[in-house]
């Protein structure tokens, strides 16, 4: 059997995930996208398929520190605009990441943030 890419791998693994896994508009899915340069997340209502908040990297105003710092920020900026979407609970979706360093630090910044999963 040949080996699989860690794309592929990844990709593998979110389909797993995405089997049990569905937002809904009362607590929808927090679903990340990690890059080598950035991080993004949205909160997705996969019911009608409608993001109704969504945060990134890129709308950051400049930023200084790392990419963990970076994924914090991200996390904190998605809690504020679920807030003010009134979003209270949401469901995490990894997308096939494995849960440490930016992706936990994006999870743990939007928990302190106020959004409950």
């Amino acid at each position: 059997m040949a080996t699989l890419s860690v794309r592929q791998a990844r990709v593998r693994r979110h389909k797993r995930v995405r089997k049990t896994l569905s937002g809904t508009a009362e607590r929808p899915r927090l679903v990340v996208f990690r890059s080598n340069r950035g991080i993004e997340a949205q909160l997705v209502d996969d019911v009608v398929g409608k993001t109704l908040a969504a945060s990134s990297s890129l709308g950051l105003k400049p930023f200084k520190g790392d990419k963990v710092d970076q994924a914090a920020e991200v996390g904190k900026s998605l809690a504020a605009a679920a807030k003010s979407a009134g979003i209270e609970s949401a469901v995490f979706d990894r997308a096939g990441y494995l849960y440490h360093g930016r992706v936990k630090a994006l999870a743990d910044a939007a928990r302190e943030g106020g959004l409950t999963f």
